[in-house]
């Protein structure tokens, strides 16, 4: 046997015992040291968090070698996301949990210097609205209004390394259901947690095992579904990029509940690092025994494949998704009889997302009970967002269900950028925008949909009075028209024809009878369409048309959008008495629609002019000559706004 076979076989865990005698040499090796945890999420990345990362590592290797004592209790980890993206680079010093905000590479050195030291960079904490520094992360409020039991682990280990998931707890669940549970009881322990699918429609989890374990037909699968189809969303990628293990663990115990000896996980290709970290984090599986035959030697097999998508939104419906797998073209079938029981290879099939086999574990390690003391009586344990829009912190957070939008953008978003009449968007392009008066709404799976939204696979977007209703759910409609697979005649036609209303109100050539339309053609959505593309489009038409029909009015009855958005709506004027005739706007001007002698006022010549705002945005702060209006030239302007 070769040296590098022995060394694997090493590896392998046999028992619970190994598993826990390997978690406490791993504990015992990290105690008394300090850890430099650097966020490697995508944001972070993208702000030289590598950078940072790779010369605090050569400043310990040359201390290493001519002072080793200095750095030997210094732990260096790369992680994944911390979720605080409008802060990053975020670098948390453990254990006393110091977190430092908007890192530098030039700040690098310093840090290890005074990690070393057991002192603080001062400028680098966050500060509060009143310029007061925080030093703990779970003191700032971001963190400190959250519920965080997925996302937890992510800024504490290195994606990377087993051993490090190990050491936190992994594999813990997986060994006490394959050693002490019979796969009844772990369905039984899924059921009782209230555990409801987290990619979109809030199915209960235990009921879709369970429905798929007790399906006649064999082999059986489950499957993992990360194709996260939200544009404005990230959620499931930055799960795999950080704790990888976390899914891999949930699809395992999965596995074993339902009957099945083999995973998928169904991937978007464009997530490279996630796709690197799940496959690093399988053949760990492998290497350690967690994967393959005979887990922890009670006879369990199972074994997992990945399966790269295309990231067509269309995919992230189930059918459609397996279609996939299959070598097929992913779209959708009919659903008379459910993927449950015919699904992957016409056998029956489990599908939950990223986020709802990352929960697994804890329920199986903290009870069912304990789960269902978090959130709300029909929606237990938390959820994850992507908040992003005008709100101060953005970010990834994850909040207990329950939570209301006020709290979520207040307490954790740090409230509002300048706006006044706040719109929140839930559930990406098959959700809804909900106003204001709506901000005391719990957030949970059916307060959402009976508001007209969705929790969909988590985005939230905060707009305000600036982000035209019309303008947005034409965006969505345009993208979903984009994205249907064209299968169904309702779903293909139906989103079509809504692109062509939108098209005429936000041009301003529409009339009173394209709202009648619009509303006739969500019926035909909701209840024709093959799939959940088509069946949930008319949540964004409906929402905006409820909540914001004002809007609809203002563009087809006065020719204005009040946002000042929609570009065949809107002009500019420059105003004469506060144009100094600086020439700014003339040279900068695409089309060369403005004219002017210099140091005289200019003025615009609307039948030439684009509308494309540049030369608002070259006129000199101390002028703010150039108005941008909205409504008819020819008549009075019913909005505007300097």
């Amino acid at each position: 046997m070769k040296k590098s076979e022995e060394l694997k076989n090493e590896k392998i865990i046999k028992t619970p015992k190994d598993l826990n005698l390997l978690r406490e040499r791993l504990q015992e090796s990290i105690k008394d040291k300090k850890i430099i945890s650097i966020c490697s999420g995508t944001g972070c990345k993208a702000y030289s968090s590598d950078e940072i990362y790779n010369i605090i590592l050569e400043k310990m290797k040359k201390l290493e070698q001519n002072n080793p004592e200095k750095v030997k209790n210094i732990l260096l980890k790369r992680t994944g996301c911390h979720g605080f993206c409008e802060k990053g680079p975020i670098i948390v010093i453990y254990p006393e949990g110091i977190c430092y905000v908007k890192s530098k590479v030039e700040d690098a050195e310093e840090i290890l210097e005074k990690t070393i030291e057991g002192k603080i960079v001062d400028r680098l904490l966050y500060k509060d609205d009143n310029g007061n520094p925080i030093v703990r992360e779970q003191d700032i409020p971001f963190y400190k209004f959250q519920k965080r039991i997925v996302l937890d682990i992510n800024s504490k280990i290195d994606p990377t390394s087993i051993d490090d998931y190990i050491r936190v707890g992994g594999y813990r669940a997986l060994a006490k259901v394959l050693t002490s549970m019979n796969p009844e009881e772990v369905i039984q322990e899924i059921k009782k947690s209230n555990l409801r699918g987290c990619g979109g429609g809030g199915f209960p989890t235990g009921i879709k095992w369970e429905t798929t374990k007790n399906a006649k037909q064999e082999p059986k699968y489950v499957i993992v579904n990360a194709d996260e189809g939200d544009p404005g969303a990230f959620m499931d990628r930055s799960i795999l990029e950080g704790n990888p293990h976390s899914v891999l663990e949930g699809l395992i115990i999965a596995g074993y509940a339902i009957g099945s000896n083999q995973g998928y996980f169904y991937v978007r290709q464009e997530y490279p690092v996630a796709v690197s970290n799940l496959l690093i984090a399988i053949k760990q599986a492998e290497d350690y025994g967690f994967l393959g035959e005979n887990i922890l030697n009670t006879g369990f097999n199972f074994n997992v494949k990945v399966h790269r998508g295309a990231g067509a939104f269309v995919s992230g419906e189930s059918s459609a998704l397996m279609t996939a797998i299959e070598g097929n073209v992913g779209e959708p079938r009919l659903k008379y009889i459910h993927t449950a029981v015919s699904g992957l290879f016409n056998k029956p099939t489990n599908l939950n997302n990223v986020e709802t086999y990352a929960n697994v574990p804890h329920i199986i390690n903290n009870g069912a009970d304990w789960f269902k003391s978090i959130g709300t009586k029909n929606s237990s344990g938390t959820k994850i967002f992507s908040l992003v829009g005008k709100v101060k912190n953005t970010g990834l957070v994850e909040v207990p269900m329950g939570i209301t939008l006020r709290d979520i953008i207040f307490k954790i978003g740090g409230g509002v950028n300048g706006g006044t009449d706040i719109k929140v968007q839930t559930g990406g392009p098959s959700g809804g925008i909900l106003p204001k008066e709506l901000l005391d709404l719990p957030v949970d799976f059916d307060e959402l949909t009976k508001a007209g939204s969705m929790m969909g696979s988590g985005g939230m977007i905060v707009m305000d009075e600036t982000d035209c209703m019309v303008n947005i759910a034409s965006y969505y409609i345009n993208f979903l028209a984009d994205e249907s697979c064209g299968k169904c005649v309702p779903c293909r036609e139906g989103l079509r024809q809504m692109t062509f209303i939108y098209d005429r109100i936000i041009s301003g050539n529409a009339n009173a009878e394209d709202i009648s339309l619009l509303e006739d053609l969500c019926v035909l959505l909701e209840n024709a369409s093959l799939c959940a593309l088509g069946g949930t489009a008319h949540n964004i038409v409906r929402t905006t048309l409820k909540y914001f029909k004002d809007e609809y009015e203002a563009h087809i009855y006065h020719k204005s959008c009040p946002a000042l958005v929609c570009r065949q709506l809107i002009y500019y004027e420059i105003s004469q008495e506060k144009c100094a005739g600086c020439r700014i706007c003339v040279k900068s001007c695409p089309v060369n629609a403005i004219s002017g002698e210099p140091k005289k006022p200019h003025v615009i010549n609307l039948d030439i002019c684009t509308r494309c705002g540049t030369c608002l945005e070259v006129c000199p702060e101390k002028f703010k000559a150039v108005i941008k209006k909205t409504g008819k030239v020819e008549k009075a302007k019913v909005f505007e706004n300097a």
